[in-house]
């Protein structure tokens, strides 16, 4: 297991307007001064667990060794949802008991979780909204000054995980949803081509088109500026996935993108 280092990143659905984060961040360096806070993203929807799983899901690997990452996104604060510390060969998760770390869970090996339940690593507070500041900060930073991750609570084997949406083959349709709409409006999908690859493995069938709402595009293009102006695309993006663009603008308003809609492969 890895050890500790001074460096935590913060995936919240807090904003930037509010007294949330900057309340965190300090609390986290009046345990730890020497700390490196990391903003992975406050613009998660309000309570979009799901879009918060992926988007942690697509950028934690590439952070060094014994990186902390701290995920508040909790519909749930303040009632018996636990507190989670997951603890893989590279780095740690601080995270509610919601489904917000199941790419984690599914995808690193050997993964150990606990219930934090230690109350030395919380702060006293008048109310029960605030997990964030009170629980997730302060565990956070003493986990960076080198506090073992035995000493916050006991292991866990029934954490909560999302349901697994992993495209389904249907006779000759392979069936995926969109999973996440960027700051440009794209729709990524769960399709990756490895998945696609494996549908035309098993189906014998050639690619013929990928088809979302009331659109079907039948050609995958390799960037952007292939597309046409104001015309829905498709693509592989630079995480694999299928993603849904139009160029120079917003495919997300053109097609009227959202999260969990349907995308078919044919």
């Amino acid at each position: 297991m890895v050890s500790a280092i001074s460096l935590i990143t913060l995936l919240t659905d807090f904003g930037e307007r509010d007294y949330f984060v900057p309340s965190m961040k300090g609390v986290m360096l009046g345990i730890n001064p020497q700390l490196r806070i990391v903003d992975m993203s406050h613009a998660i929807p309000p309570h979009g667990v799901e879009q918060a799983s992926f988007l942690l899901g697509s950028c934690y690997q590439f952070f060094p060794d014994g990186t902390i990452h701290v995920v508040v996104v909790d519909p749930g604060v303040g009632s018996t949802r636990r507190a989670l510390l997951v603890s893989t060969a590279r780095h740690f998760f601080l995270a509610p008991d919601n489904g917000v770390l199941s790419h984690i869970l599914r995808e690193e090996p050997g993964v150990e979780v606990r219930a934090i339940e230690n109350k030395q690593y919380r702060l006293d507070s008048a109310g029960a909204t605030f997990d964030g500041r009170d629980l997730f900060s302060p565990s956070a930073a003493w986990l960076s000054k080198g506090q073992p991750p035995g000493s916050f609570g006991r292991l866990i084997y029934d954490q909560v995980m999302l349901p697994d949406n992993s495209p389904k083959m249907k006779q000759d349709v392979l069936i995926g949803q969109l999973i996440y709409i960027d700051h440009f409006g794209n729709g990524i999908s769960n399709i990756t081509k490895s998945d696609i690859d494996t549908f035309r493995t098993v189906t014998k069938r050639n690619f013929s088109g990928v088809r979302f709402g009331e659109f079907v595009v039948q050609t995958i293009k390799t960037h952007y500026g292939e597309g046409a102006l104001g015309v829905p695309d498709v693509l592989f993006n630079s995480n694999g996935h299928l993603e849904v663009f139009v160029k120079q603008g917003r495919a997300a308003d053109r097609c009227a993108l959202q999260v969990g809609q349907p995308i078919e492969v044919v």
